[in-house]
Formats: C-alpha cells, sequence, structure tokens
C-alpha cells in the first residue's frame, strides 16, 4: 500500500519509524509548519519532519490543511491509505480521500479520553490503566469505528513523561499491527462502546495554564495526580513567597492537617510540605521562578524559609 503518514511530535516518531522497519511503502509525510521557539526565536522543524528529512522522505507542511494547492498534492500521491499520530484535525476532503480510509493511532482506551490530552487527564484523574486505539477517522474528533486496543496496568506513581513513553512504544507496536490488518483486509472494525448506565464519559481537552494551577483546598491524592499528571510539561505550579513554583514530582500524606490548606512546613533541610483538604503534599523535586529545577535538599540549602 502506498500510505500518507502524518503526525508532528515525538510521540509520533517511534509509529513512523515501526512502520518503516516493518516494510511500509510512506510516500510522503505530513507535519506541522516549522515555527520560531525558544527565547532567540530560533526556527524549529516538528520531530517528525526531522526524522522524515533524515531518512530521505517527502515533506509535507501545509500552513491550511483545506489549501486548494495542498489537496491537489495529495491526490497526486495516489495514496491507498492515511496513517494519523498526534496531529492536527483532518478535513474530510483529507481523511476521506484515500481508498482504504484515514487511521488514526490515539493514546487512550477510547471512548474515554477524546481529545488533544489523553495521556495526562487519565493521571490526573486517577486512572488505573490506560492504553492505545486504532480507529478509522470520522466526522467528529475520537468517534471512528475502532480497528484494535491495548492495554496497559498503571502503578499509580508514574508521571505523564513516564506514560508517555510506554504508549509512544505500544501504540507504535499496534498501528503496525493495524496497518498490516488493513492491507490484508483481515480485520473487524466496530463502533465505539456505549458506556454502561451510570459510566462517566471523561474528556481529554488541551490543557492550558490555569489548569495547571495547584488547588490546595482539594485532598491531598488528587493534587499528587494533578501533579504527575503534569509532569514534565506543562508542569504543575503554585506559588512560595510571591513566586511562582513549579512542581515536578511530590508524595503525600493523609492525616488532619494543624494549618490551613495553602500553608507550608519545612525544616529548611529535608522537606517542605504544602497542607491540603486531608493531609499534606511533600514536594519532591521543583523549580522556583528564576532558578535551575533540582531537588527539595538541594533547594533548601540555598533558600531559607
Amino acid at each position: 500500500m502506498r500510505i500518507i503518514f502524518m503526525g508532528t511530535p515525538q510521540f509520533a516518531v517511534a509509529s513512523l519509524d515501526a512502520l518503516i522497519k516493518a516494510g511500509s511503502d510512506i510516500v510522503a509525510v505530513v507535519t506541522a509548519p516549522d515555527k520560531p521557539a525558544g527565547r532567540g526565536q530560533k526556527v524549529s522543524e516538528s520531530a517528525v519532519k526531522q526524522y522524515a528529512v533524515a531518512n530521505g522522505l517527502k515533506v509535507l507542511q501545509p500552513e491550511k490543511l483545506k489549501n486548494e494547492n495542498f489537496i491537489a498534492e495529495l491526490k497526486a500521491l495516489k495514496a491507498d491509505l492515511q496513517v494519523v499520530v498526534a496531529f492536527r484535525m483532518l478535513p474530510e476532503a483529507v481523511w476521506n480521500m484515500p481508498a482504504k480510509g484515514t487511521i488514526n493511532l490515539h493514546a487512550s482506551l477510547l471512548p474515554q479520553y477524546r481529545g488533544a490530552a489523553p495521556i495526562n487527564w487519565a493521571l490526573i484523574n486517577g486512572e488505573k490503566e490506560s492504553g492505545v486505539t486504532t480507529f478509522f477517522l470520522k466526522h467528529d474528533i475520537d468517534t471512528g469505528n475502532i480497528l484494535f486496543t491495548e492495554k496497559i496496568t498503571l502503578t499509580g506513581h508514574e508521571d505523564a513523561g513516564e506514560l508517555h513513553d510506554r504508549l509512544m512504544n505500544k501504540g507504535a507496536g499496534l498501528l503496525v499491527k493495524t496497518v498490516k490488518a488493513v492491507e490484508s483486509g483481515r480485520y473487524n472494525e466496530h463502533p465505539q462502546a456505549q458506556l454502561a448506565e451510570g459510566t462517566e464519559l471523561k474528556h481529554a481537552p488541551k490543557i492550558f495554564k490555569d489548569d495547571c494551577r495547584i488547588d490546595w483546598i482539594q485532598p491531598a491524592l488528587s493534587i499528587y495526580n494533578k501533579i504527575r499528571g503534569l509532569s514534565p510539561v506543562p508542569t504543575a505550579y503554585t506559588e512560595l513567597n510571591g513566586k511562582s513554583l513549579k512542581v515536578y514530582a511530590s508524595e503525600y500524606q493523609l492525616s488532619e492537617p494543624a494549618i490551613q490548606p495553602g500553608g507550608f512546613l519545612t525544616d529548611n533541610k529535608t522537606y517542605l510540605k504544602f497542607a491540603a483538604k486531608d493531609g499534606f503534599v511533600l514536594l519532591k523535586d521543583i523549580q522556583l521562578e528564576g532558578k535551575k529545577r533540582m531537588g527539595i535538599e538541594d533547594f533548601l540549602r540555598g533558600v531559607k524559609l
């Protein structure tokens, strides 16, 4: 099959690499346009583009996916199948183009956690399992017929970076399996399951800065899950003596705090813990505004609170 691959971040690179190593014919890669990044505003290429260029693949970087020239270029490639991993929402003129359709790899067990940030929200919500799903694209985002899923068990301690890497590698293998099944015609697609009565449908919308602020009135476990669900990026944060404080890792204790939520206790040597609704959250890996990231003991050696 002639395949067009669409993706942008590092998560998608593992899938593209796996397809190439499995012998897939990738006739083009579609990824985000180059853009300025960082303090120097140096032009940055997506992880997928960097990989594609290094491997001699044709690269398309449309500003707008409905652009007539881009649509014409896609048609000229005569792809049998399109594969999407961590990319933008596609217009119907694009996803409906190939004879065998367009398949998507999503980092959740659909129909749960449809949206842009499934890895983060699964951890923020304290889920016990996660996984990856391949499905055919259709009109509404992340709602198409499912091809395959694979589950993984969560420990309750991993952060978003660790889960990202597990699902990235698990998803790459599942995508190869899916492409081979579509190519052979030996697969069964099925509509996304209706949830049992009383089961909540959980969504995974894009995360904004306000979502990252720690609310110390919440239970300690909820705050702990939020911190690991946002680590290492975009990172949960709070304030310490008027400065922003990013929190990358923590532990929690259930107890009756003797101080108000948001207040903190420290021995200025080994611990800094903030009071929550039903206990304390012990900060372990932090970054104070204007400082570098460091472990709590190193931080306390340089700052007296």
